[in-house]
């Protein structure tokens, strides 16, 4: 990948990001997903991984997707549509470890989400978002497993990167992506984010670009 072509993909990120962008749908169940269409990307991470806020940022809006000092305040799929032409579609994740909610409503949304993993044509990638200051733990390895298993191509998004000491930071990069060999339906780059200042939007902005590109062919 050339240095022209990662900036044609960045600016293009920036015009389809800068679009319209607007929730369209919640599903607390699979019976109640939306219809199919055009091409999606979902968010998974742990409670209080900062999806929602990774979303706002990526897409220039402050309260697109709700954010929450609580763990666990996501409890459906909730879907955002961008501009009409560019045919793609957010989805914001259940967050899974702990939340503030009882042991059968958690069970129902690491069911939820299984679901919907293994069953959405349209599913084209998953970002899995990981806590820069913590790295990859146990319960994200379980949830990169089921990724495995569900041949969903998913992509490590490291957040709050502002938070860590640069040594930590590259340290957390490096045993990601040494994790990350071991799993074959991973994406072997990890992007490094933080909504606060911004940093990695571009590029993530880009990867989806990217993905859009390479479904339309």
């Amino acid at each position: 990948m050339n240095a022209d072509i990662d900036a044609k993909l960045i600016e293009e990120g920036r015009k389809l990001f800068a679009g319209d962008w607007k929730f369209v749908w919640a599903s607390p169940s699979i019976e109640t997903l939306p219809p199919m269409a055009g091409v999606e990307v979902a968010f998974a991470g742990r409670s209080n991984v900062g999806k929602s806020s990774l979303i706002n940022a990526l897409t220039g809006r402050n309260a697109l997707a709700r954010t929450s000092h609580t763990p666990g305040r996501t409890q459906e799929l909730i879907f955002f549509d961008g501009p009409d032409s560019a045919g793609l579609r957010l989805v914001d994740m259940p967050g899974y470890g702990y939340a503030s909610a009882p042991k059968t409503q958690v069970a129902s949304w690491t069911k939820l989400i299984h679901q919907f993993l293994q069953g959405r044509a349209t599913l084209a990638r998953v970002y899995v978002l990981i806590d820069a200051r913590h790295g990859i733990k146990d319960v994200d390895q379980d949830v990169l497993k089921t990724l495995d298993k569900s041949a969903v191509s998913y992509q490590v998004v490291l957040t709050k990167a502002d938070q860590v000491k640069a040594t930590e930071l590259e340290k957390n990069i490096e045993q990601a992506t040494a994790a990350l060999a071991k799993h074959p339906a991973a994406f072997p780059e990890v992007l490094v984010t933080s909504s606060r200042s911004g940093a990695g939007m571009p590029e993530l902005r880009a990867a989806m670009v990217r993905l859009l590109h390479e479904r339309a062919r």
